[in-house]
């Protein structure tokens, strides 16, 4: 963490400072001025010298906090001035909710294309998911805290930014805990997006991770990134990089491509609407690409995923396998 997005991030939390019963700020092996910005903030601070991941930092905090609710949020994020009044509001009301999840705002705070197209689709994807939610999301979730410590917190095996709040929510799932996607609540993402990066997490700490955790716990619900509607685009997506190959041999298989690539963007037509209405024509146009690279990056991911989670899986252990890649 560091640098302006946890700058804005501090700033945003001055306005809670009587709602919290506590902010705890992690400082996982900063190597900037994060630790004295965080000190300055007039929160507690707790320093890892050494970077060991937002699972074992997360974890760290919940220990020491004092609250009967823990609230999340990523380094990277503001808040909304109603969030937190939300989130009280909803646990008040909702004896049995064990976590609640919110969702990325329509108002990314990086301009540039691709973040503005990575952090809506994640606003779209949250805003048309169920709201029973399947899972847990680390960068605005709030969880019960005796419930939290109860089942283990957050796999430490994860020491990059990965899937680990969405293996804790299949653990809470798995124990019979109530998740509730809350689409009210929100925040806004700051994060600003290259392409390179972008693949290297979606691919090497998202894809292939989350791959081997459906296999480990059979999670293939009809919900969020997993909807029926994906899985048909990625095998429409694979079609046309087939189909465009096998026109070497036969020029009737450009025919079989456009029908291919007519049914992807047809089944995908509510995507390209939401971003036509949030940011116009030109705009929906350019992310169609994005988009489709997005499902032959996730198809070939499950692939690889599957193969590793077979081929090296110990009989008795469900070990998660990530790569040592230095994430940026």
């Amino acid at each position: 963490m560091g640098g302006e997005n946890f700058r804005q991030c501090l700033s945003s939390l001055d306005q809670y400072a009587q709602l919290a019963k506590e902010i705890i700020i992690v400082v996982d092996g900063g190597t900037d001025d994060s630790l004295r910005w965080a000190q300055a903030s007039g929160a507690k601070v707790l320093n890892l010298p050494v970077a060991g991941g937002p699972a074992r930092a997360r974890n760290l905090g919940a220990r020491v906090a004092q609250g009967d609710l823990l609230f999340f949020m990523d380094a990277d994020v503001t808040l909304h001035p109603e969030t937190l009044r939300q989130i009280i509001e909803i646990f008040n009301q909702q004896s049995d909710l064990t976590a609640l999840i919110g969702s990325y705002d329509d108002a990314p705070g990086t301009s540039n294309f691709l973040s503005q197209y990575k952090n809506l689709f994640h606003h779209y994807t949250h805003q048309v998911g169920c709201e029973e939610a399947s899972t847990f999301w680390g960068a605005c979730g709030v969880i019960r805290r005796e419930i939290f410590l109860q089942i283990g917190g957050f796999d430490e095996s994860y020491r990059y930014p990965s899937v680990e709040d969405i293996e804790l929510g299949y653990r809470l799932k798995r124990a019979g805990h109530r998740i509730q996607l809350c689409k009210t609540v929100q925040v806004k993402h700051l994060k600003r997006w290259e392409f390179v990066s972008l693949l290297k997490a979606e691919f090497f700490y998202r894809a292939l991770p989350w791959t081997e955790l459906l296999w480990r716990d059979r999670q293939f619900v009809n919900d969020l990134n997993l909807k029926v509607s994906s899985r048909i685009s990625l095998m429409l997506a694979f079609g046309i990089i087939v189909a465009l190959i096998a026109a070497w041999w036969s020029i009737a298989a450009l025919a079989l491509a456009s029908v291919f690539g007519l049914l992807l963007l047809l089944i995908n037509l509510p995507v390209y609407r939401f971003f036509y209405r949030k940011r116009g024509l030109l705009f929906a146009i350019k992310t169609i690409p994005w988009h489709w690279l997005y499902f032959l990056y996730g198809g070939l991911a499950f692939a690889v995923g599957t193969i590793r989670y077979y081929a090296f899986r110990k009989p008795g252990t469900e070990k998660m396998l990530l790569p040592d890649v230095a994430k940026s």
